[in-house]
């Protein structure tokens, strides 16, 4: 809707970085990151080569806002979670099972989730994947957070374990289930690390 408020010089370019966010999604999915150029990428967009560089600084930076857009649709769903009256701990289990499927869709941002972790983001520079370090972080780790504290101030969490070291520890699943060496699947590896942290921060 609001798009169409806006006149077609602006609604070129939001069009265009799309395409270009979809593009790259697309390239990173067929070949890897690291393999991809900006040359595939703006050859998928069906754009100039040149054109890339009126959005985007990098691909590093095209990396950065596709995990911003997961975490925008994690965010969303579980605010509207919130709205009907869902609990802390029913929203905690969704945003982790949540941001996993996401991850697992689009396993060329995994790396970048996992360089990331911290608040303020990663030293500049490569991760073992070959994927960049960001200068800052999307706040997946302080989305936790907030709501582990809403849960603990509501009994339904343990309050004898620092809400931040249950957020370090929730973070931390994902890099065990990337890095496994058990043979399972990515999604039911977390799922079932997560089941038995849940289980154990759970009050009562």
């Amino acid at each position: 809707m609001e798009e169409k408020k806006l006149g077609r010089r602006e609604r070129k370019k939001i069009a265009s970085r799309k395409a270009i966010l979809a593009a790259a999604k697309q390239e990173f999915v067929r070949q890897g990151y690291k393999e991809t150029s900006i040359a595939d990428i703006m050859e998928r967009a069906d754009l100039g080569v040149g054109t890339f560089y009126n959005y985007f600084s990098s691909k590093e930076e095209i990396l950065m806002s596709l995990l911003m857009g997961i975490m925008g649709e994690v965010t969303e769903h579980l605010a509207a979670m919130k709205e009907a009256g869902r609990s802390a701990l029913d929203r905690l289990t969704v945003g982790c099972q949540d941001t996993a499927r996401l991850l697992d869709e689009n396993r060329f941002v995994l790396a970048l989730f996992l360089s990331v972790g911290e608040r303020g983001g990663a030293p500049h520079g490569k991760t073992e994947k070959g994927a960049p370090a960001a200068g800052r972080a999307p706040g997946f780790k302080d989305l936790f957070l907030a709501i582990i504290e809403e849960g603990q101030a509501a009994g339904e969490l343990r309050g004898d374990v620092p809400a931040p070291l249950i957020a370090e520890t929730l973070h931390g699943l994902f890099q065990s289930a990337a890095f496994s060496h058990l043979g399972l699947p990515f999604r039911e590896n977390f799922e079932g690390k997560l089941k038995l942290l849940l289980d154990g921060v759970r009050q009562g």
